[in-house]
């Protein structure tokens, strides 16, 4: 049995002529027991804010209410760190366990600072981010929350069409 499979598609039917991209599962990487797992933990860890501190889990709204110059918001600062504290430490962690999956960050820094200038201005705009719209305000049945979700999910599919298809960036 091949350990991948090999799918293809033909995107200019009208152009005659065959433009096309191929996309490769390698089912040697496939992992569902640690995307289980780490559903799972995600699921608790954001259920458990909920419960003991009545807060949704969303980082945008953790991370603005760490560095609002709000002085009411003082009492929530240490939570919020530690929070953050464990979301960036997560990886260092994990290298314990099982080796860093290999990350290739092609786009240039400008570009990067651009995406995520873009990404925080979105946040603001739909007043949450894709965990706590995504994860915290599904799960709570929040119709603004599908809304966001859908919003978001429309978004990155028409630009990734638009990248990959339209301007031929890859």
């Amino acid at each position: 049995m091949n350990n991948y499979i090999r799918c293809s598609y033909n995107s200019c039917k009208h152009n005659n002529h065959r433009d096309e991209m191929h996309l490769i599962t390698h089912w040697q990487h496939f992992t569902p027991g640690a995307s289980i797992v780490g559903g799972i933990l995600i699921g608790l860890a954001s259920a458990m804010l909920v419960v003991f501190r009545g807060k949704i889990a969303g980082i945008s709204g953790i991370l603005g209410g760490l560095i609002s110059m709000d002085s009411s918001a003082n009492s929530h600062r240490l939570w919020r760190g530690l929070f953050l504290m464990g979301l960036l430490s997560s990886s260092f962690v994990y290298q314990f366990f099982a080796p860093l999956p290999e990350s290739n960050i092609s786009a240039s820094l400008g570009t990067l600072i651009l995406a995520g200038l873009l990404v925080g201005f979105g946040t603001r705009m739909s007043s949450g981010c894709t965990s706590g719209h995504g994860i915290c305000g599904l799960s709570r049945l929040s119709l603004r929350s599908l809304i966001a979700t859908i919003s978001f999910m429309f978004s990155g599919f028409v630009v990734c069409y638009l990248f990959l298809h339209v301007l031929k960036m890859s």
